[in-house]
């Protein structure tokens, strides 16, 4: 099989794995009080099962970089998206809307694009020890910024998230190439030891950081991290590997089309599942909210419109 039908197969299939878990962590975040610590989540199942999906994902998606550039191999990471749509839909009970097919179709179609203009060889580059010990120093300052206390943690968990797992599979196509390509040297230095270690740290900050994004429920989080993720591994790959969009102008032009459908349909998945139910509140019983805040019915479980009010002459005596 071509190498690079190949690296697509396992990223298709590792983002799955990750929509999974996605879905399992916002059902586990709406039923988890936010002042648990990490102790207290270790000791639950559902966590465990979050975090064999996700080692199930990154092993595929390690294998996929031995076998495609950065460039083509993230962005097939917001297959997760797509793909995590349906399952929170069915884990919440209900159907997927018009609006969340329509941005599963821009996403695609995005994708597709951006496929087109990302192909390449096999990774040969790798990062030097300096070069992965100042991208490690960068991202720890971009996530401390990100995570701070403020307003909205959800979306900038997300965001530190995205940044965290996009430099982790950035650091890890460093270090598969470098086992996979060594001639003769030491199989096991300094530099490859220090490039695990951060991508064991990258990875399990990732992991935590968006657990405490999916909070604030599951589409808009979601999101931003599909869109983070592969924002912060091309520019590493762009920059610091030597990988290039094939092709001229035409290709740059369709690249940024692409980008543009890709997001636009992130977009809507995030508004539209912003609207609906989350799938942990769901399997406790919730009530899906109402899109649009109405007046609210006291003693109802659910939005609707009061009765109209009546009328009062004076004296007291209501009007018919």
């Amino acid at each position: 099989m071509n190498a690079t039908l190949l690296a697509v197969a396992l990223s298709l299939v590792s983002a799955g794995a990750y929509a999974a878990a996605a879905v399992a962590q916002s059902r586990l975040a709406g039923r988890t009080d936010p002042a648990t610590g990490v102790l207290r989540m270790l000791g639950r199942a559902a966590w465990w099962s979050a975090v064999g999906l996700n080692a199930a994902g990154a092993l595929l998606h390690v294998a996929a970089l031995n076998y495609g550039p950065l460039t083509l191999v993230q962005p097939l990471g917001a297959l997760t998206l797509v793909v995590a749509v349906p399952l929170g839909a069915r884990a919440a009970g209900r159907r997927v809307g018009r609006v969340e097919w329509r941005g599963t179709a821009l996403t695609l179609l995005g994708l597709g694009v951006l496929l087109l203009t990302a192909g390449g060889s096999a990774p040969h580059e790798t990062l030097s020890l300096p070069e992965a010990l100042g991208v490690g120093a960068a991202t720890m300052a971009v996530v401390a910024g990100l995570s701070r206390p403020g307003a909205r943690p959800g979306l900038r968990h997300a965001a530190a998230s995205g940044i965290t797992s996009g430099v982790a599979s950035a650091l890890t196509q460093t270090l598969t190439v470098a086992v996979t390509d060594h001639s003769g040297g030491p199989l096991f230095s300094w530099r490859l030891l220090t490039v695990a270690l951060l991508v064991s740290a990258f990875a399990m900050g990732g992991l935590l950081l968006s657990q405490t994004a999916y909070r604030g429920g599951l589409g808009a989080p979601l999101a931003v991290v599909t869109l983070a993720n592969p924002v912060a591994a091309a520019a590493i790959g762009l920059a610091l590997l030597g990988e290039r969009l094939q092709g001229g102008p035409v290709s740059l032009v369709l690249a940024l089309l692409g980008t543009a459908a890709a997001v636009r349909g992130v977009i809507l998945l995030s508004r539209a599942q912003a609207w609906n139910t989350d799938p942990g509140d769901a399997a406790e019983g919730s009530a899906p909210a109402d899109p649009v805040p109405s007046r609210v019915v006291i003693g109802s479980p659910r939005l609707a419109v009061a009765p109209e009010p009546v009328a009062v002459r004076a004296g007291g005596a209501p009007h018919p």
